[in-house]
């Protein structure tokens, strides 16, 4: 405002001073003292207040023009200064157009800076985002969706039909507000949420996508520990008074039929079928009661443990089993320094089931291994036991976490469902891959 009222200022004296130029000029021939004279000087000083308005006026358009088209453009880099010894009202117009770039500068700073920290953030949470437009052209795709979909870029929803043409479906008919459920080429469960905004006269879709395989497997042991408990209260309720009736019979076999009765063979037999009933009453008793960690669990105490030693201290537990079955095992930790928040009681329990049924999964090999391997990946902490050993059915490999499942000639089948259940405590998972002929891998993710 400063400059443009100085602008008007000095248009306003040059202007001025050219009309009186004028009646000067008027006024001298008037006086009839060398008109001729008079005209040509008075003509030239016209001529050069009118360049110099001339100049000014084109000097101040220019300026204008480049500041225009530096706003226009966003350039923000120019520095209006070459002209400031024209004069103090040019020093104040580039001190005006300066800050007012500065302020557009800073403005565009605080706008790429809040762009580049909400930019770090999609691309950094653990829930997949896709936004896309009318036409299918993907505007953002974060990490964790190219992750969850294993793929690495994503520029038209098109591209989805070869490996994910149901969730391409589902994509392009998702309506705001409906959630829908995809599993993808590798059997992972992903919860679609979809929205809808109007961004510069332009619909663009919104789609979030979760892995709720957790969420499934917590609901799953809940189902199990369910089942479990009432099958094992009303297990040990029947048996219980079964094992006092076996009990209460043989005392009166003892002290009453044995010594009223010649027959001993028969008296011998009723013993054995006593004997019999009451070994098996205990042991099915035995049996439920080692489903009690499965629906007692306690909750871990979180502590920070250095991933290297914990793993050295089950080997050093598990040394001399692996040793007398021939089995080798390796060690490997990066960073040696990693550590892992987790119930160093809990974990080891899970380390100890899952290196015990690998040094089981051998039968004909001679170089037998179990590698055991911790390692960071992004955020998580990985622990992972691999063995050479046979492997697993594929028919089997979706069941053996399921409560009293097992491939065993002996075991309860709760191990590995013990070990998931523990896993889901620590808000991580436990996951296989395995190969028949070539070995397994499970992984603790925490």
């Amino acid at each position: 405002m400063i400059g443009l009222r100085h602008f008007s200022v000095v248009i306003a004296i040059r202007i001025t001073l050219i009309i009186l130029s004028v009646i000067v000029i008027e006024w001298l021939a008037s006086l009839q003292t060398n008109v001729n004279l008079i005209y040509i000087l008075g003509g030239i000083f016209i001529f050069v207040q009118g360049s110099l308005l001339y100049q000014y006026v084109t000097n101040v358009n220019r300026k204008l023009t480049y500041f225009l088209e530096s706003v226009r453009y966003s350039d923000f880099t120019i520095n209006f200064r070459h002209d400031n010894k024209m004069g103090k009202t040019f020093q104040e117009l580039n001190q005006q157009f300066n800050e007012v770039l500065h302020a557009f500068r800073q403005a565009r700073a605080e706008k790429e800076a809040n762009l580049q920290y909400l930019n770090t953030i999609v691309q950094h949470i653990g829930t997949g985002l896709i936004t896309f437009d009318s036409t299918g052209q993907v505007n953002l795709i974060n990490n964790a969706a190219l992750r969850m979909l294993g793929i690495y870029r994503l520029h038209q929803l098109s591209e989805l039909k070869d490996k994910h043409p149901r969730l391409y479906e589902l994509l392009s008919n998702l309506d705001s507000g409906v959630r829908e459920l995809y599993r993808t080429p590798n059997d992972q469960p992903l919860a679609l949420q979809g929205a809808a905004i109007q961004m510069r006269g332009m619909w663009v879709r919104i789609v979030v996508l979760q892995n709720i395989q957790t969420e499934l497997q917590q609901q799953e042991v809940e189902s199990w520990q369910n089942l479990t408990r009432v099958l094992r209260h009303e297990i040990m309720n029947s048996m219980t008074p079964i094992v006092s009736l076996v009990g209460t019979m043989r005392l009166i076999v003892n002290e009453d039929i044995e010594k009223s009765t010649t027959d001993q063979e028969a008296v011998n037999d009723l013993k054995e079928a006593l004997q019999t009933l009451e070994k098996r009453s205990k042991g099915m008793m035995q049996f439920v009661n080692a489903y009690r960690d499965f629906t007692t669990l306690p909750k871990p105490v979180f502590a920070n443990l250095n991933a290297a030693e914990l793993l050295q201290e089950v080997i050093q537990l598990l040394q001399t089993d692996l040793t007398s079955s021939g089995v080798l095992w390796k060690l490997s930790v990066k960073p040696e320094t990693l550590t892992i928040k987790a119930d160093a009681g809990q974990i080891q329990q899970v380390l100890i089931n899952l290196i015990k049924n690998a040094s089981e999964s051998f039968s004909q090999q001679t170089d037998r291994l179990i590698t055991l391997s911790a390692y960071q990946n992004d955020n998580l902490a990985i622990i992972e036991v691999q063995d050479n050993g046979d492997g697993i059915e594929p028919e089997a490999i979706d069941n053996i976490f399921i409560p009293f499942y097992t491939t065993k000639k002996t075991g309860s089948g709760i191990g590995l469902s013990l070990s998931r259940q523990i896993l889901q405590q620590h808000n991580g998972q436990l996951n296989v891959v395995s190969e028949v002929g070539k070995g397994t891998i499970f992984s603790l993710v925490i």
